[in-house]
């Protein structure tokens, strides 16, 4: 948990190290690479080694525009170079950021190739190929509205291939990504991001939803979350959309491995890797929605890489190891 605003504790920062020649790294170093190869992202790093601040904060102290922090703060965040939690404010939530390590090092490779690899593959939100929804529900290009507002049918429309935005109350959107696994390849992990958030009327940052993701029809999980967040455009989000609507989510990182399934590093269940049965299949089926009867029915928004704070579609990641 991010302590209260304030002044930084000492000894909190911690040491990063990064050996490219390691199978088990456990950050990317290209995101790495690019979140500090940018001025405004070094002077937030470095206002944030002495402060716990939020993202208005952060924007006032550096004499940047809240949409341009937000966007460099997700990145930042993204390469795992600062950690963010959402906190109860006077009107609403507001994002506290904490910069994570003091200390980069890096082992540079010895020339031994790998034995780790992975496949990488971006899909369109709105590229599904199978959907079960109800109102509220919709779709919105970078530039309109798609079809008709809470008309399930329009989950059909040929147009729907171009959607940056989709939100529904309760049932499903599905994917199939192809399966690219190399033939006597070991798989190792899946993990699955996307920008993700509530769907309330208008919005509503206190609004909770229990989604679940399926992979190759096993349930894997659910994951509640907070709310569906509006009244601040988003970094991406176009300037037609209106900001009483909803305008941003969050990166959430879905991964199963050897030891169960995880959410942001959080265990939400048992389910393990070699139940999904990967090399088995000619593509990976990645199924994401509200169940009816859940606990929380909040819906579900998808944000692609022209709306909301990400610039990134639905990622999906398989690590291997050859034999």
């Amino acid at each position: 948990m991010i302590p209260s605003p304030g002044e930084l504790p000492n000894g909190l920062g911690r040491l990063l190290s990064i050996d490219m020649d390691s199978a088990e790294a456990e950050h990317d170093f290209e995101e790495i690479l690019k979140a500090l190869a940018s001025d405004k992202r070094l002077e937030i790093l470095r206002y944030l080694g002495g402060h716990i601040a939020s993202v208005n904060e952060i924007a006032d102290k550096l004499d940047m525009p809240p949409s341009t922090a937000t966007m460099h703060i997700n990145l930042l965040e993204k390469a795992g170079l600062i950690r963010t939690e959402l906190k109860p404010a006077s009107r609403g939530l507001k994002k506290l950021c904490i910069r994570v390590y003091d200390q980069i090092a890096i082992t540079l490779p010895t020339g031994e190739r790998s034995t780790e690899n992975t496949v990488d593959i971006s899909m369109p939100i709105g590229a599904y190929v199978d959907a079960n929804v109800s109102p509220t529900c919709g779709l919105a290009s970078e530039t309109a509205i798609i079809g008709h507002l809470d008309d399930p049918a329009t989950f059909y429309d040929p147009d729907r291939v171009h959607a940056q935005l989709l939100w529904f109350r309760h049932g499903y959107i599905e994917y199939r990504f192809p399966n690219r696994i190399p033939a006597n390849a070991i798989p190792e992990s899946i993990q699955i991001s996307m920008e993700i958030g509530s769907e309330a009327p208008l919005h509503n940052d206190d609004w909770p939803s229990d989604v679940t993701m399926w992979i190759n029809d096993i349930e894997i999980g659910t994951w509640t979350s907070p709310g569906d967040f509006g009244g601040e455009r988003g970094a991406l989000t176009p300037e037609w959309w209106e900001e009483w609507n909803s305008q941003y989510g969050l990166l959430k990182v879905w991964k199963v491995g050897d030891s169960g399934s995880y959410v942001d590093g959080v265990r939400i269940s048992d389910v393990t890797l070699a139940q999904l049965r990967l090399e088995q299949a000619r593509f990976i089926s990645v199924r994401l929605g509200v169940l009816e009867d859940a606990q929380n029915v909040g819906g579900i928004n998808i944000f692609g890489r022209a709306f909301g704070n990400y610039p990134q579609d639905i990622h999906l990641r398989i690590r291997y190891r050859t034999p």
